[in-house]
């Protein structure tokens, strides 16, 4: 189907209206307040990091597989794609995508995981949390505060990409009922409430989705890249089954790396006009009038069709056991996971071991503070940094491959 662009639509966030920053900075007299968002989180430090942090390979294992450098620009490519398609600001969508992974630490869900399990005693540790501290407290570039000071709108699509966290009574909800909201998240709202009730804008939707769509079409081709499974092995699979026949039918003779990098760019696009679709037929049912009808709305407003979320499932499913559960990476990922928990060990004990600037302004007898801080710190590195770091502190590393 043809996608064209359209007027922007009632209920795209507008920036002039935005609800503003922590705070108080004059306006920009060249840009919009999403787009500044979408410039300070690009010039962060955390931005250039993800460069170096694995997305499900570790760096060294080859120049061409994903980073959260790479994943997170084709993320923003398909949002901003969406997003005009759509009518939303684009700037919005594009600072959505831009900022989701700014708080994973080095090795992916292996780093995840290990911190989790340091932090137990301690509120845990959730990546979307730390995205949220990366944002508000760690980055320290300007005079007049910590952070970055993004826009309500920006800091509400970060930290709810996902939906609401709590029913309106404060409650949580979904996968936070069994462990509560992460107290980074509460202790932030108790300053600048980001109404965690509620669905964020229709911009951040797009960008969640887009995480997706990416996450489903480029993981499958790191996996054929890898050789974890073949393209033979992806037939029966919805929507990808159709389009493998359609290249075998139009280019007959086409080799396999085209033919793969076909089926990947064939998957964008009719996930993405399938979003298009679906979120118009949303937007006739709810008839949402503006940005806080979108936030008040009982369902997401941007999302897959039926059809298509089952193909969602399905990909995830094939993926799973076959590429993040694949044996040569849960033993990379468990090595991983060994190294970051090291790591924390040892600057619990030895924290002056820490640059001085993480640990100066702690009160040694505050405990979880300070687990908080060596997570803070641990989760800033890339994969790189944490090894080298490991082989100072212990002499030996184990070689993740």
């Amino acid at each position: 189907m043809a996608v064209e662009a359209i007027a922007r639509v009632g209920f795209s966030a507008d920036p002039g209206a935005s609800r503003g920053r922590l705070y108080a900075e004059p306006p920009s007299t060249t840009r919009s307040a999403f787009r500044r968002d979408s410039d300070r989180i690009i010039h962060a430090t955390a931005f250039r990091r993800l460069a170096h942090k694995t997305q499900v390979f570790v760096f060294h294992e080859g120049d061409h597989f994903r980073t959260r450098l790479t994943h997170t620009l084709e993320v923003t490519q398909i949002a901003r794609s969406l997003a005009r398609a759509l009518g939303l600001d684009e700037d919005l969508a594009e600072a959505s995508a831009l900022g989701h992974d700014l708080g994973h630490p080095p090795f992916g869900h292996a780093g995840e995981r290990a911190l989790d399990h340091c932090l137990a005693d301690c509120g845990g540790f959730d990546h979307n949390a730390q995205t949220l501290r990366v944002v508000t407290a760690l980055e320290r570039r300007y005079p007049d505060f910590d952070g970055l000071n993004l826009t309500w709108e920006t800091l509400e699509g970060l930290v709810k990409h996902n939906g609401p966290m709590t029913d309106r009574a404060g409650l949580p909800v979904a996968r936070h009922v069994a462990r509560g909201i992460p107290a980074a998240i509460t202790k932030y709202c108790a300053t600048h409430d980001l109404e965690l009730w509620s669905y964020p804008s229709a911009e951040a939707q797009a960008g969640a989705i887009s995480d997706d769509i990416a996450y489903d079409a480029h993981d499958i081709d790191d996996g054929l890249r890898a050789e974890m499974f073949g393209l033979d092995d992806l037939a029966g699979l919805p929507v990808v089954d159709d389009i493998l026949r359609e290249i075998a039918v139009q280019h007959p003779r086409i080799d396999p790396g085209r033919r793969a990098h076909e089926l990947v760019r064939r998957l964008i696009t009719r996930m993405i006009e399938d979003v298009i679709g679906e979120t118009r037929r949303r937007a006739e049912t709810l008839a949402p009038g503006s940005a806080e009808a979108v936030r008040a709305a009982s369902e997401p407003l941007v999302g897959f069709s039926p059809a298509m979320a089952a193909a969602d499932r399905a990909i995830k499913g094939f993926l799973y056991p076959r590429m993040y559960r694949h044996p040569r990476i849960m033993r990379i990922m468990g090595d991983a996971e060994g190294v970051v928990r090291a790591l924390f060990a040892h600057y619990a004990k030895q924290p002056r071991d820490i640059p001085a600037e993480w640990w100066t302004e702690l009160d040694p007898a505050d405990e979880p503070a300070r687990a908080r801080r060596i997570a803070d710190f641990i989760a800033g590195m890339t994969d790189r940094y944490a090894m080298i770091e490991h082989t100072r502190l212990f002499g030996s590393t184990p070689d993740l491959r």
